[in-house]
This record gives structure tokens, sequence and C-alpha cells, in this order.
């Protein structure tokens, strides 16, 4: 894996749309409608950003995956995240849901694991190269860095399919959100 640069933006985000296309938890922030593609791209954009400028972000050595890494620690609030905030509102949110959004986020921090871990906000394949280990590379990789660092890394998937894959590297499901869908939240302590 390597560390993606700003040049690799249109495709980070390219490829997050075409893995999240279908994710719930995604489409339950940015609604379903005619706009949902568009949105969702807006959503990719807003968090690449917000990892490139506070967190890392990662590709795959033959860059048909990626992963978005975002420590609570080092989001700050500045012109910077502000910017992309009302960006993420009127983009990929939409005025109308920013009642669902906030309080969607409100409940998912309220269960968060609280100290210095490692925040794996999204790790994606392109679908064309999915089932091939890609993904099981790149979070290996990421796991190494990780323990190396000695934080924790948690997550929350929407996605039942995906917790054995997770459970498989050692993640453990620590809390559930019931938001008409289940969210479970994971964390592998660091070895």
């Amino acid at each position: 894996m390597f560390k993606a640069v700003y040049s690799d933006k249109q495709h980070v985000v390219f490829l997050l749309t075409q893995a999240f296309k279908d994710n719930r938890s995604v489409n339950y922030v940015i609604g379903h409608n005619k706009y949902t593609t568009i949105r969702l791209y807006a959503l990719m954009e807003y968090s690449f950003d917000m990892c490139f400028n506070f967190g890392e972000v990662y590709l795959s050595d033959n860059r048909a995956a990626c992963a978005l890494l975002l420590p609570p620690k080092s989001k700050r609030t500045n012109l910077c995240s502000v910017w992309l905030d009302i960006k993420l509102i009127f983009h990929a949110i939409g005025i109308g849901r920013i009642g669902i959004a906030l309080k969607r986020e409100s409940a998912i921090k309220e269960l968060q694991y609280k100290g210095d871990i490692q925040y794996l906000w999204f790790i994606g394949v392109d679908p064309a190269h999915q089932h091939k280990g890609l993904g099981t590379i790149l979070l290996n990789e990421i796991l190494a860095k990780s323990d190396q660092e000695g934080r924790p890394v948690c997550l929350e998937t929407s996605t039942l399919k995906n917790l054995p894959w997770y459970e498989n590297f050692g993640f453990e499901i620590y809390g559930k959100l019931d938001l008409g869908y289940e969210l479970y939240f994971l964390k592998r302590d660091n070895r």
C-alpha cells in the first residue's frame, strides 16, 4: 500500500462511489432519489478531503482498493473543516436531510469507542476486483501500521456479510445501533 497524494482524489472518490453505491448506511445519510449517485460522489469527495487533511488515505499497490483513516484526535475545527462540512450539507446530504444526518451522527458518537484509536472510515475495493484478496491485503497492512503505532482500530459497518470478514482479523462487536437498519461497531485491539 502507499499513501495517496491529492492527485489521486478523483480515482479514490470514483472507487469508493462504486464500492459503496448499495451500502445501507451511506444511502441512509444521502437519501435515495434521482440524485443519489451525485450525492454519493459528493460524500466520498468530502470523506477523501477530510482524511487527506486530517487523517490518511491509502491505495493498494495496484490502485484497486483504498482505505480512509481518520483518528478522532486528529480532526480539528478550522476554516477547512467548516468549509468541507458546508459543502457536505449542500452537495451530499441536502438541507432537508440535515436533521436526519445530525441525529444519526449524534447517536453514533454516543456509541463510538473513546480513546486514542485509528478510525477506519472507509475501506473499499473496485467491484471489478472484489473477491481477489485485495481488501484483505490492504486491511492487514493497515492493522500492522496501527499495531506499530500502538492504537486499536475501530470501524462501523451495516453490511452483515462483512462481519465474519472483520472478525477473522480480530475485530469484535462492541455495540449496535438501530437506525432502521443495524449499524455494528467493531474494535480490534493492537497486538
